[in-house]
């Protein structure tokens, strides 16, 4: 008897949880082109701020991890734009989320390395 009951627990816990995850499920052909455009220019806005803030000299004197940390710093405000974008676009959190960690990951790591790419040549230099 502890068996069955617990096997109908089962199954109808299952399917609740299944049927509250259809209902979070999100499409992702309803982005309009518009919205895609927009936020192609929001990830080249983004790299551009990265690019221009590089090439300030004040970051040569600092360690790399540091002055990642800070050029990185200096962008966040061109990532909440595309967040904005993806919100108002009723895009769900979570994937926006996601897309703006990943983008910024990416440019970190390549910042990083970047600079102490540009930092172990100036010690070579020495």
């Amino acid at each position: 008897m502890k068996k069955f009951l617990f096997l109908v627990i089962f199954v109808f816990s299952t399917a609740v949880h299944a049927k509250e995850e259809a209902n979070d499920v999100w499409n992702g052909t309803v982005l309009s082109n518009d919205l895609i455009k927009t936020i192609q220019k929001a990830q080249y806005d983004y790299k551009k701020c990265v690019m221009d803030e590089m090439q300030k000299k004040g970051y040569g004197k600092m360690d790399s991890r540091v002055a990642t940390g800070a050029i990185i710093k200096q962008c966040e405000k061109v990532l909440a734009n595309m967040r904005k974008s993806y919100t108002d676009a009723k895009v769900p959190g979570i994937v926006a989320d996601r897309h703006l960690k990943k983008m910024r990951i990416s440019i970190t790591r390549r910042v990083l390395k970047q600079l102490m790419f540009a930092e172990a040549a100036r010690k070579a230099g020495q």
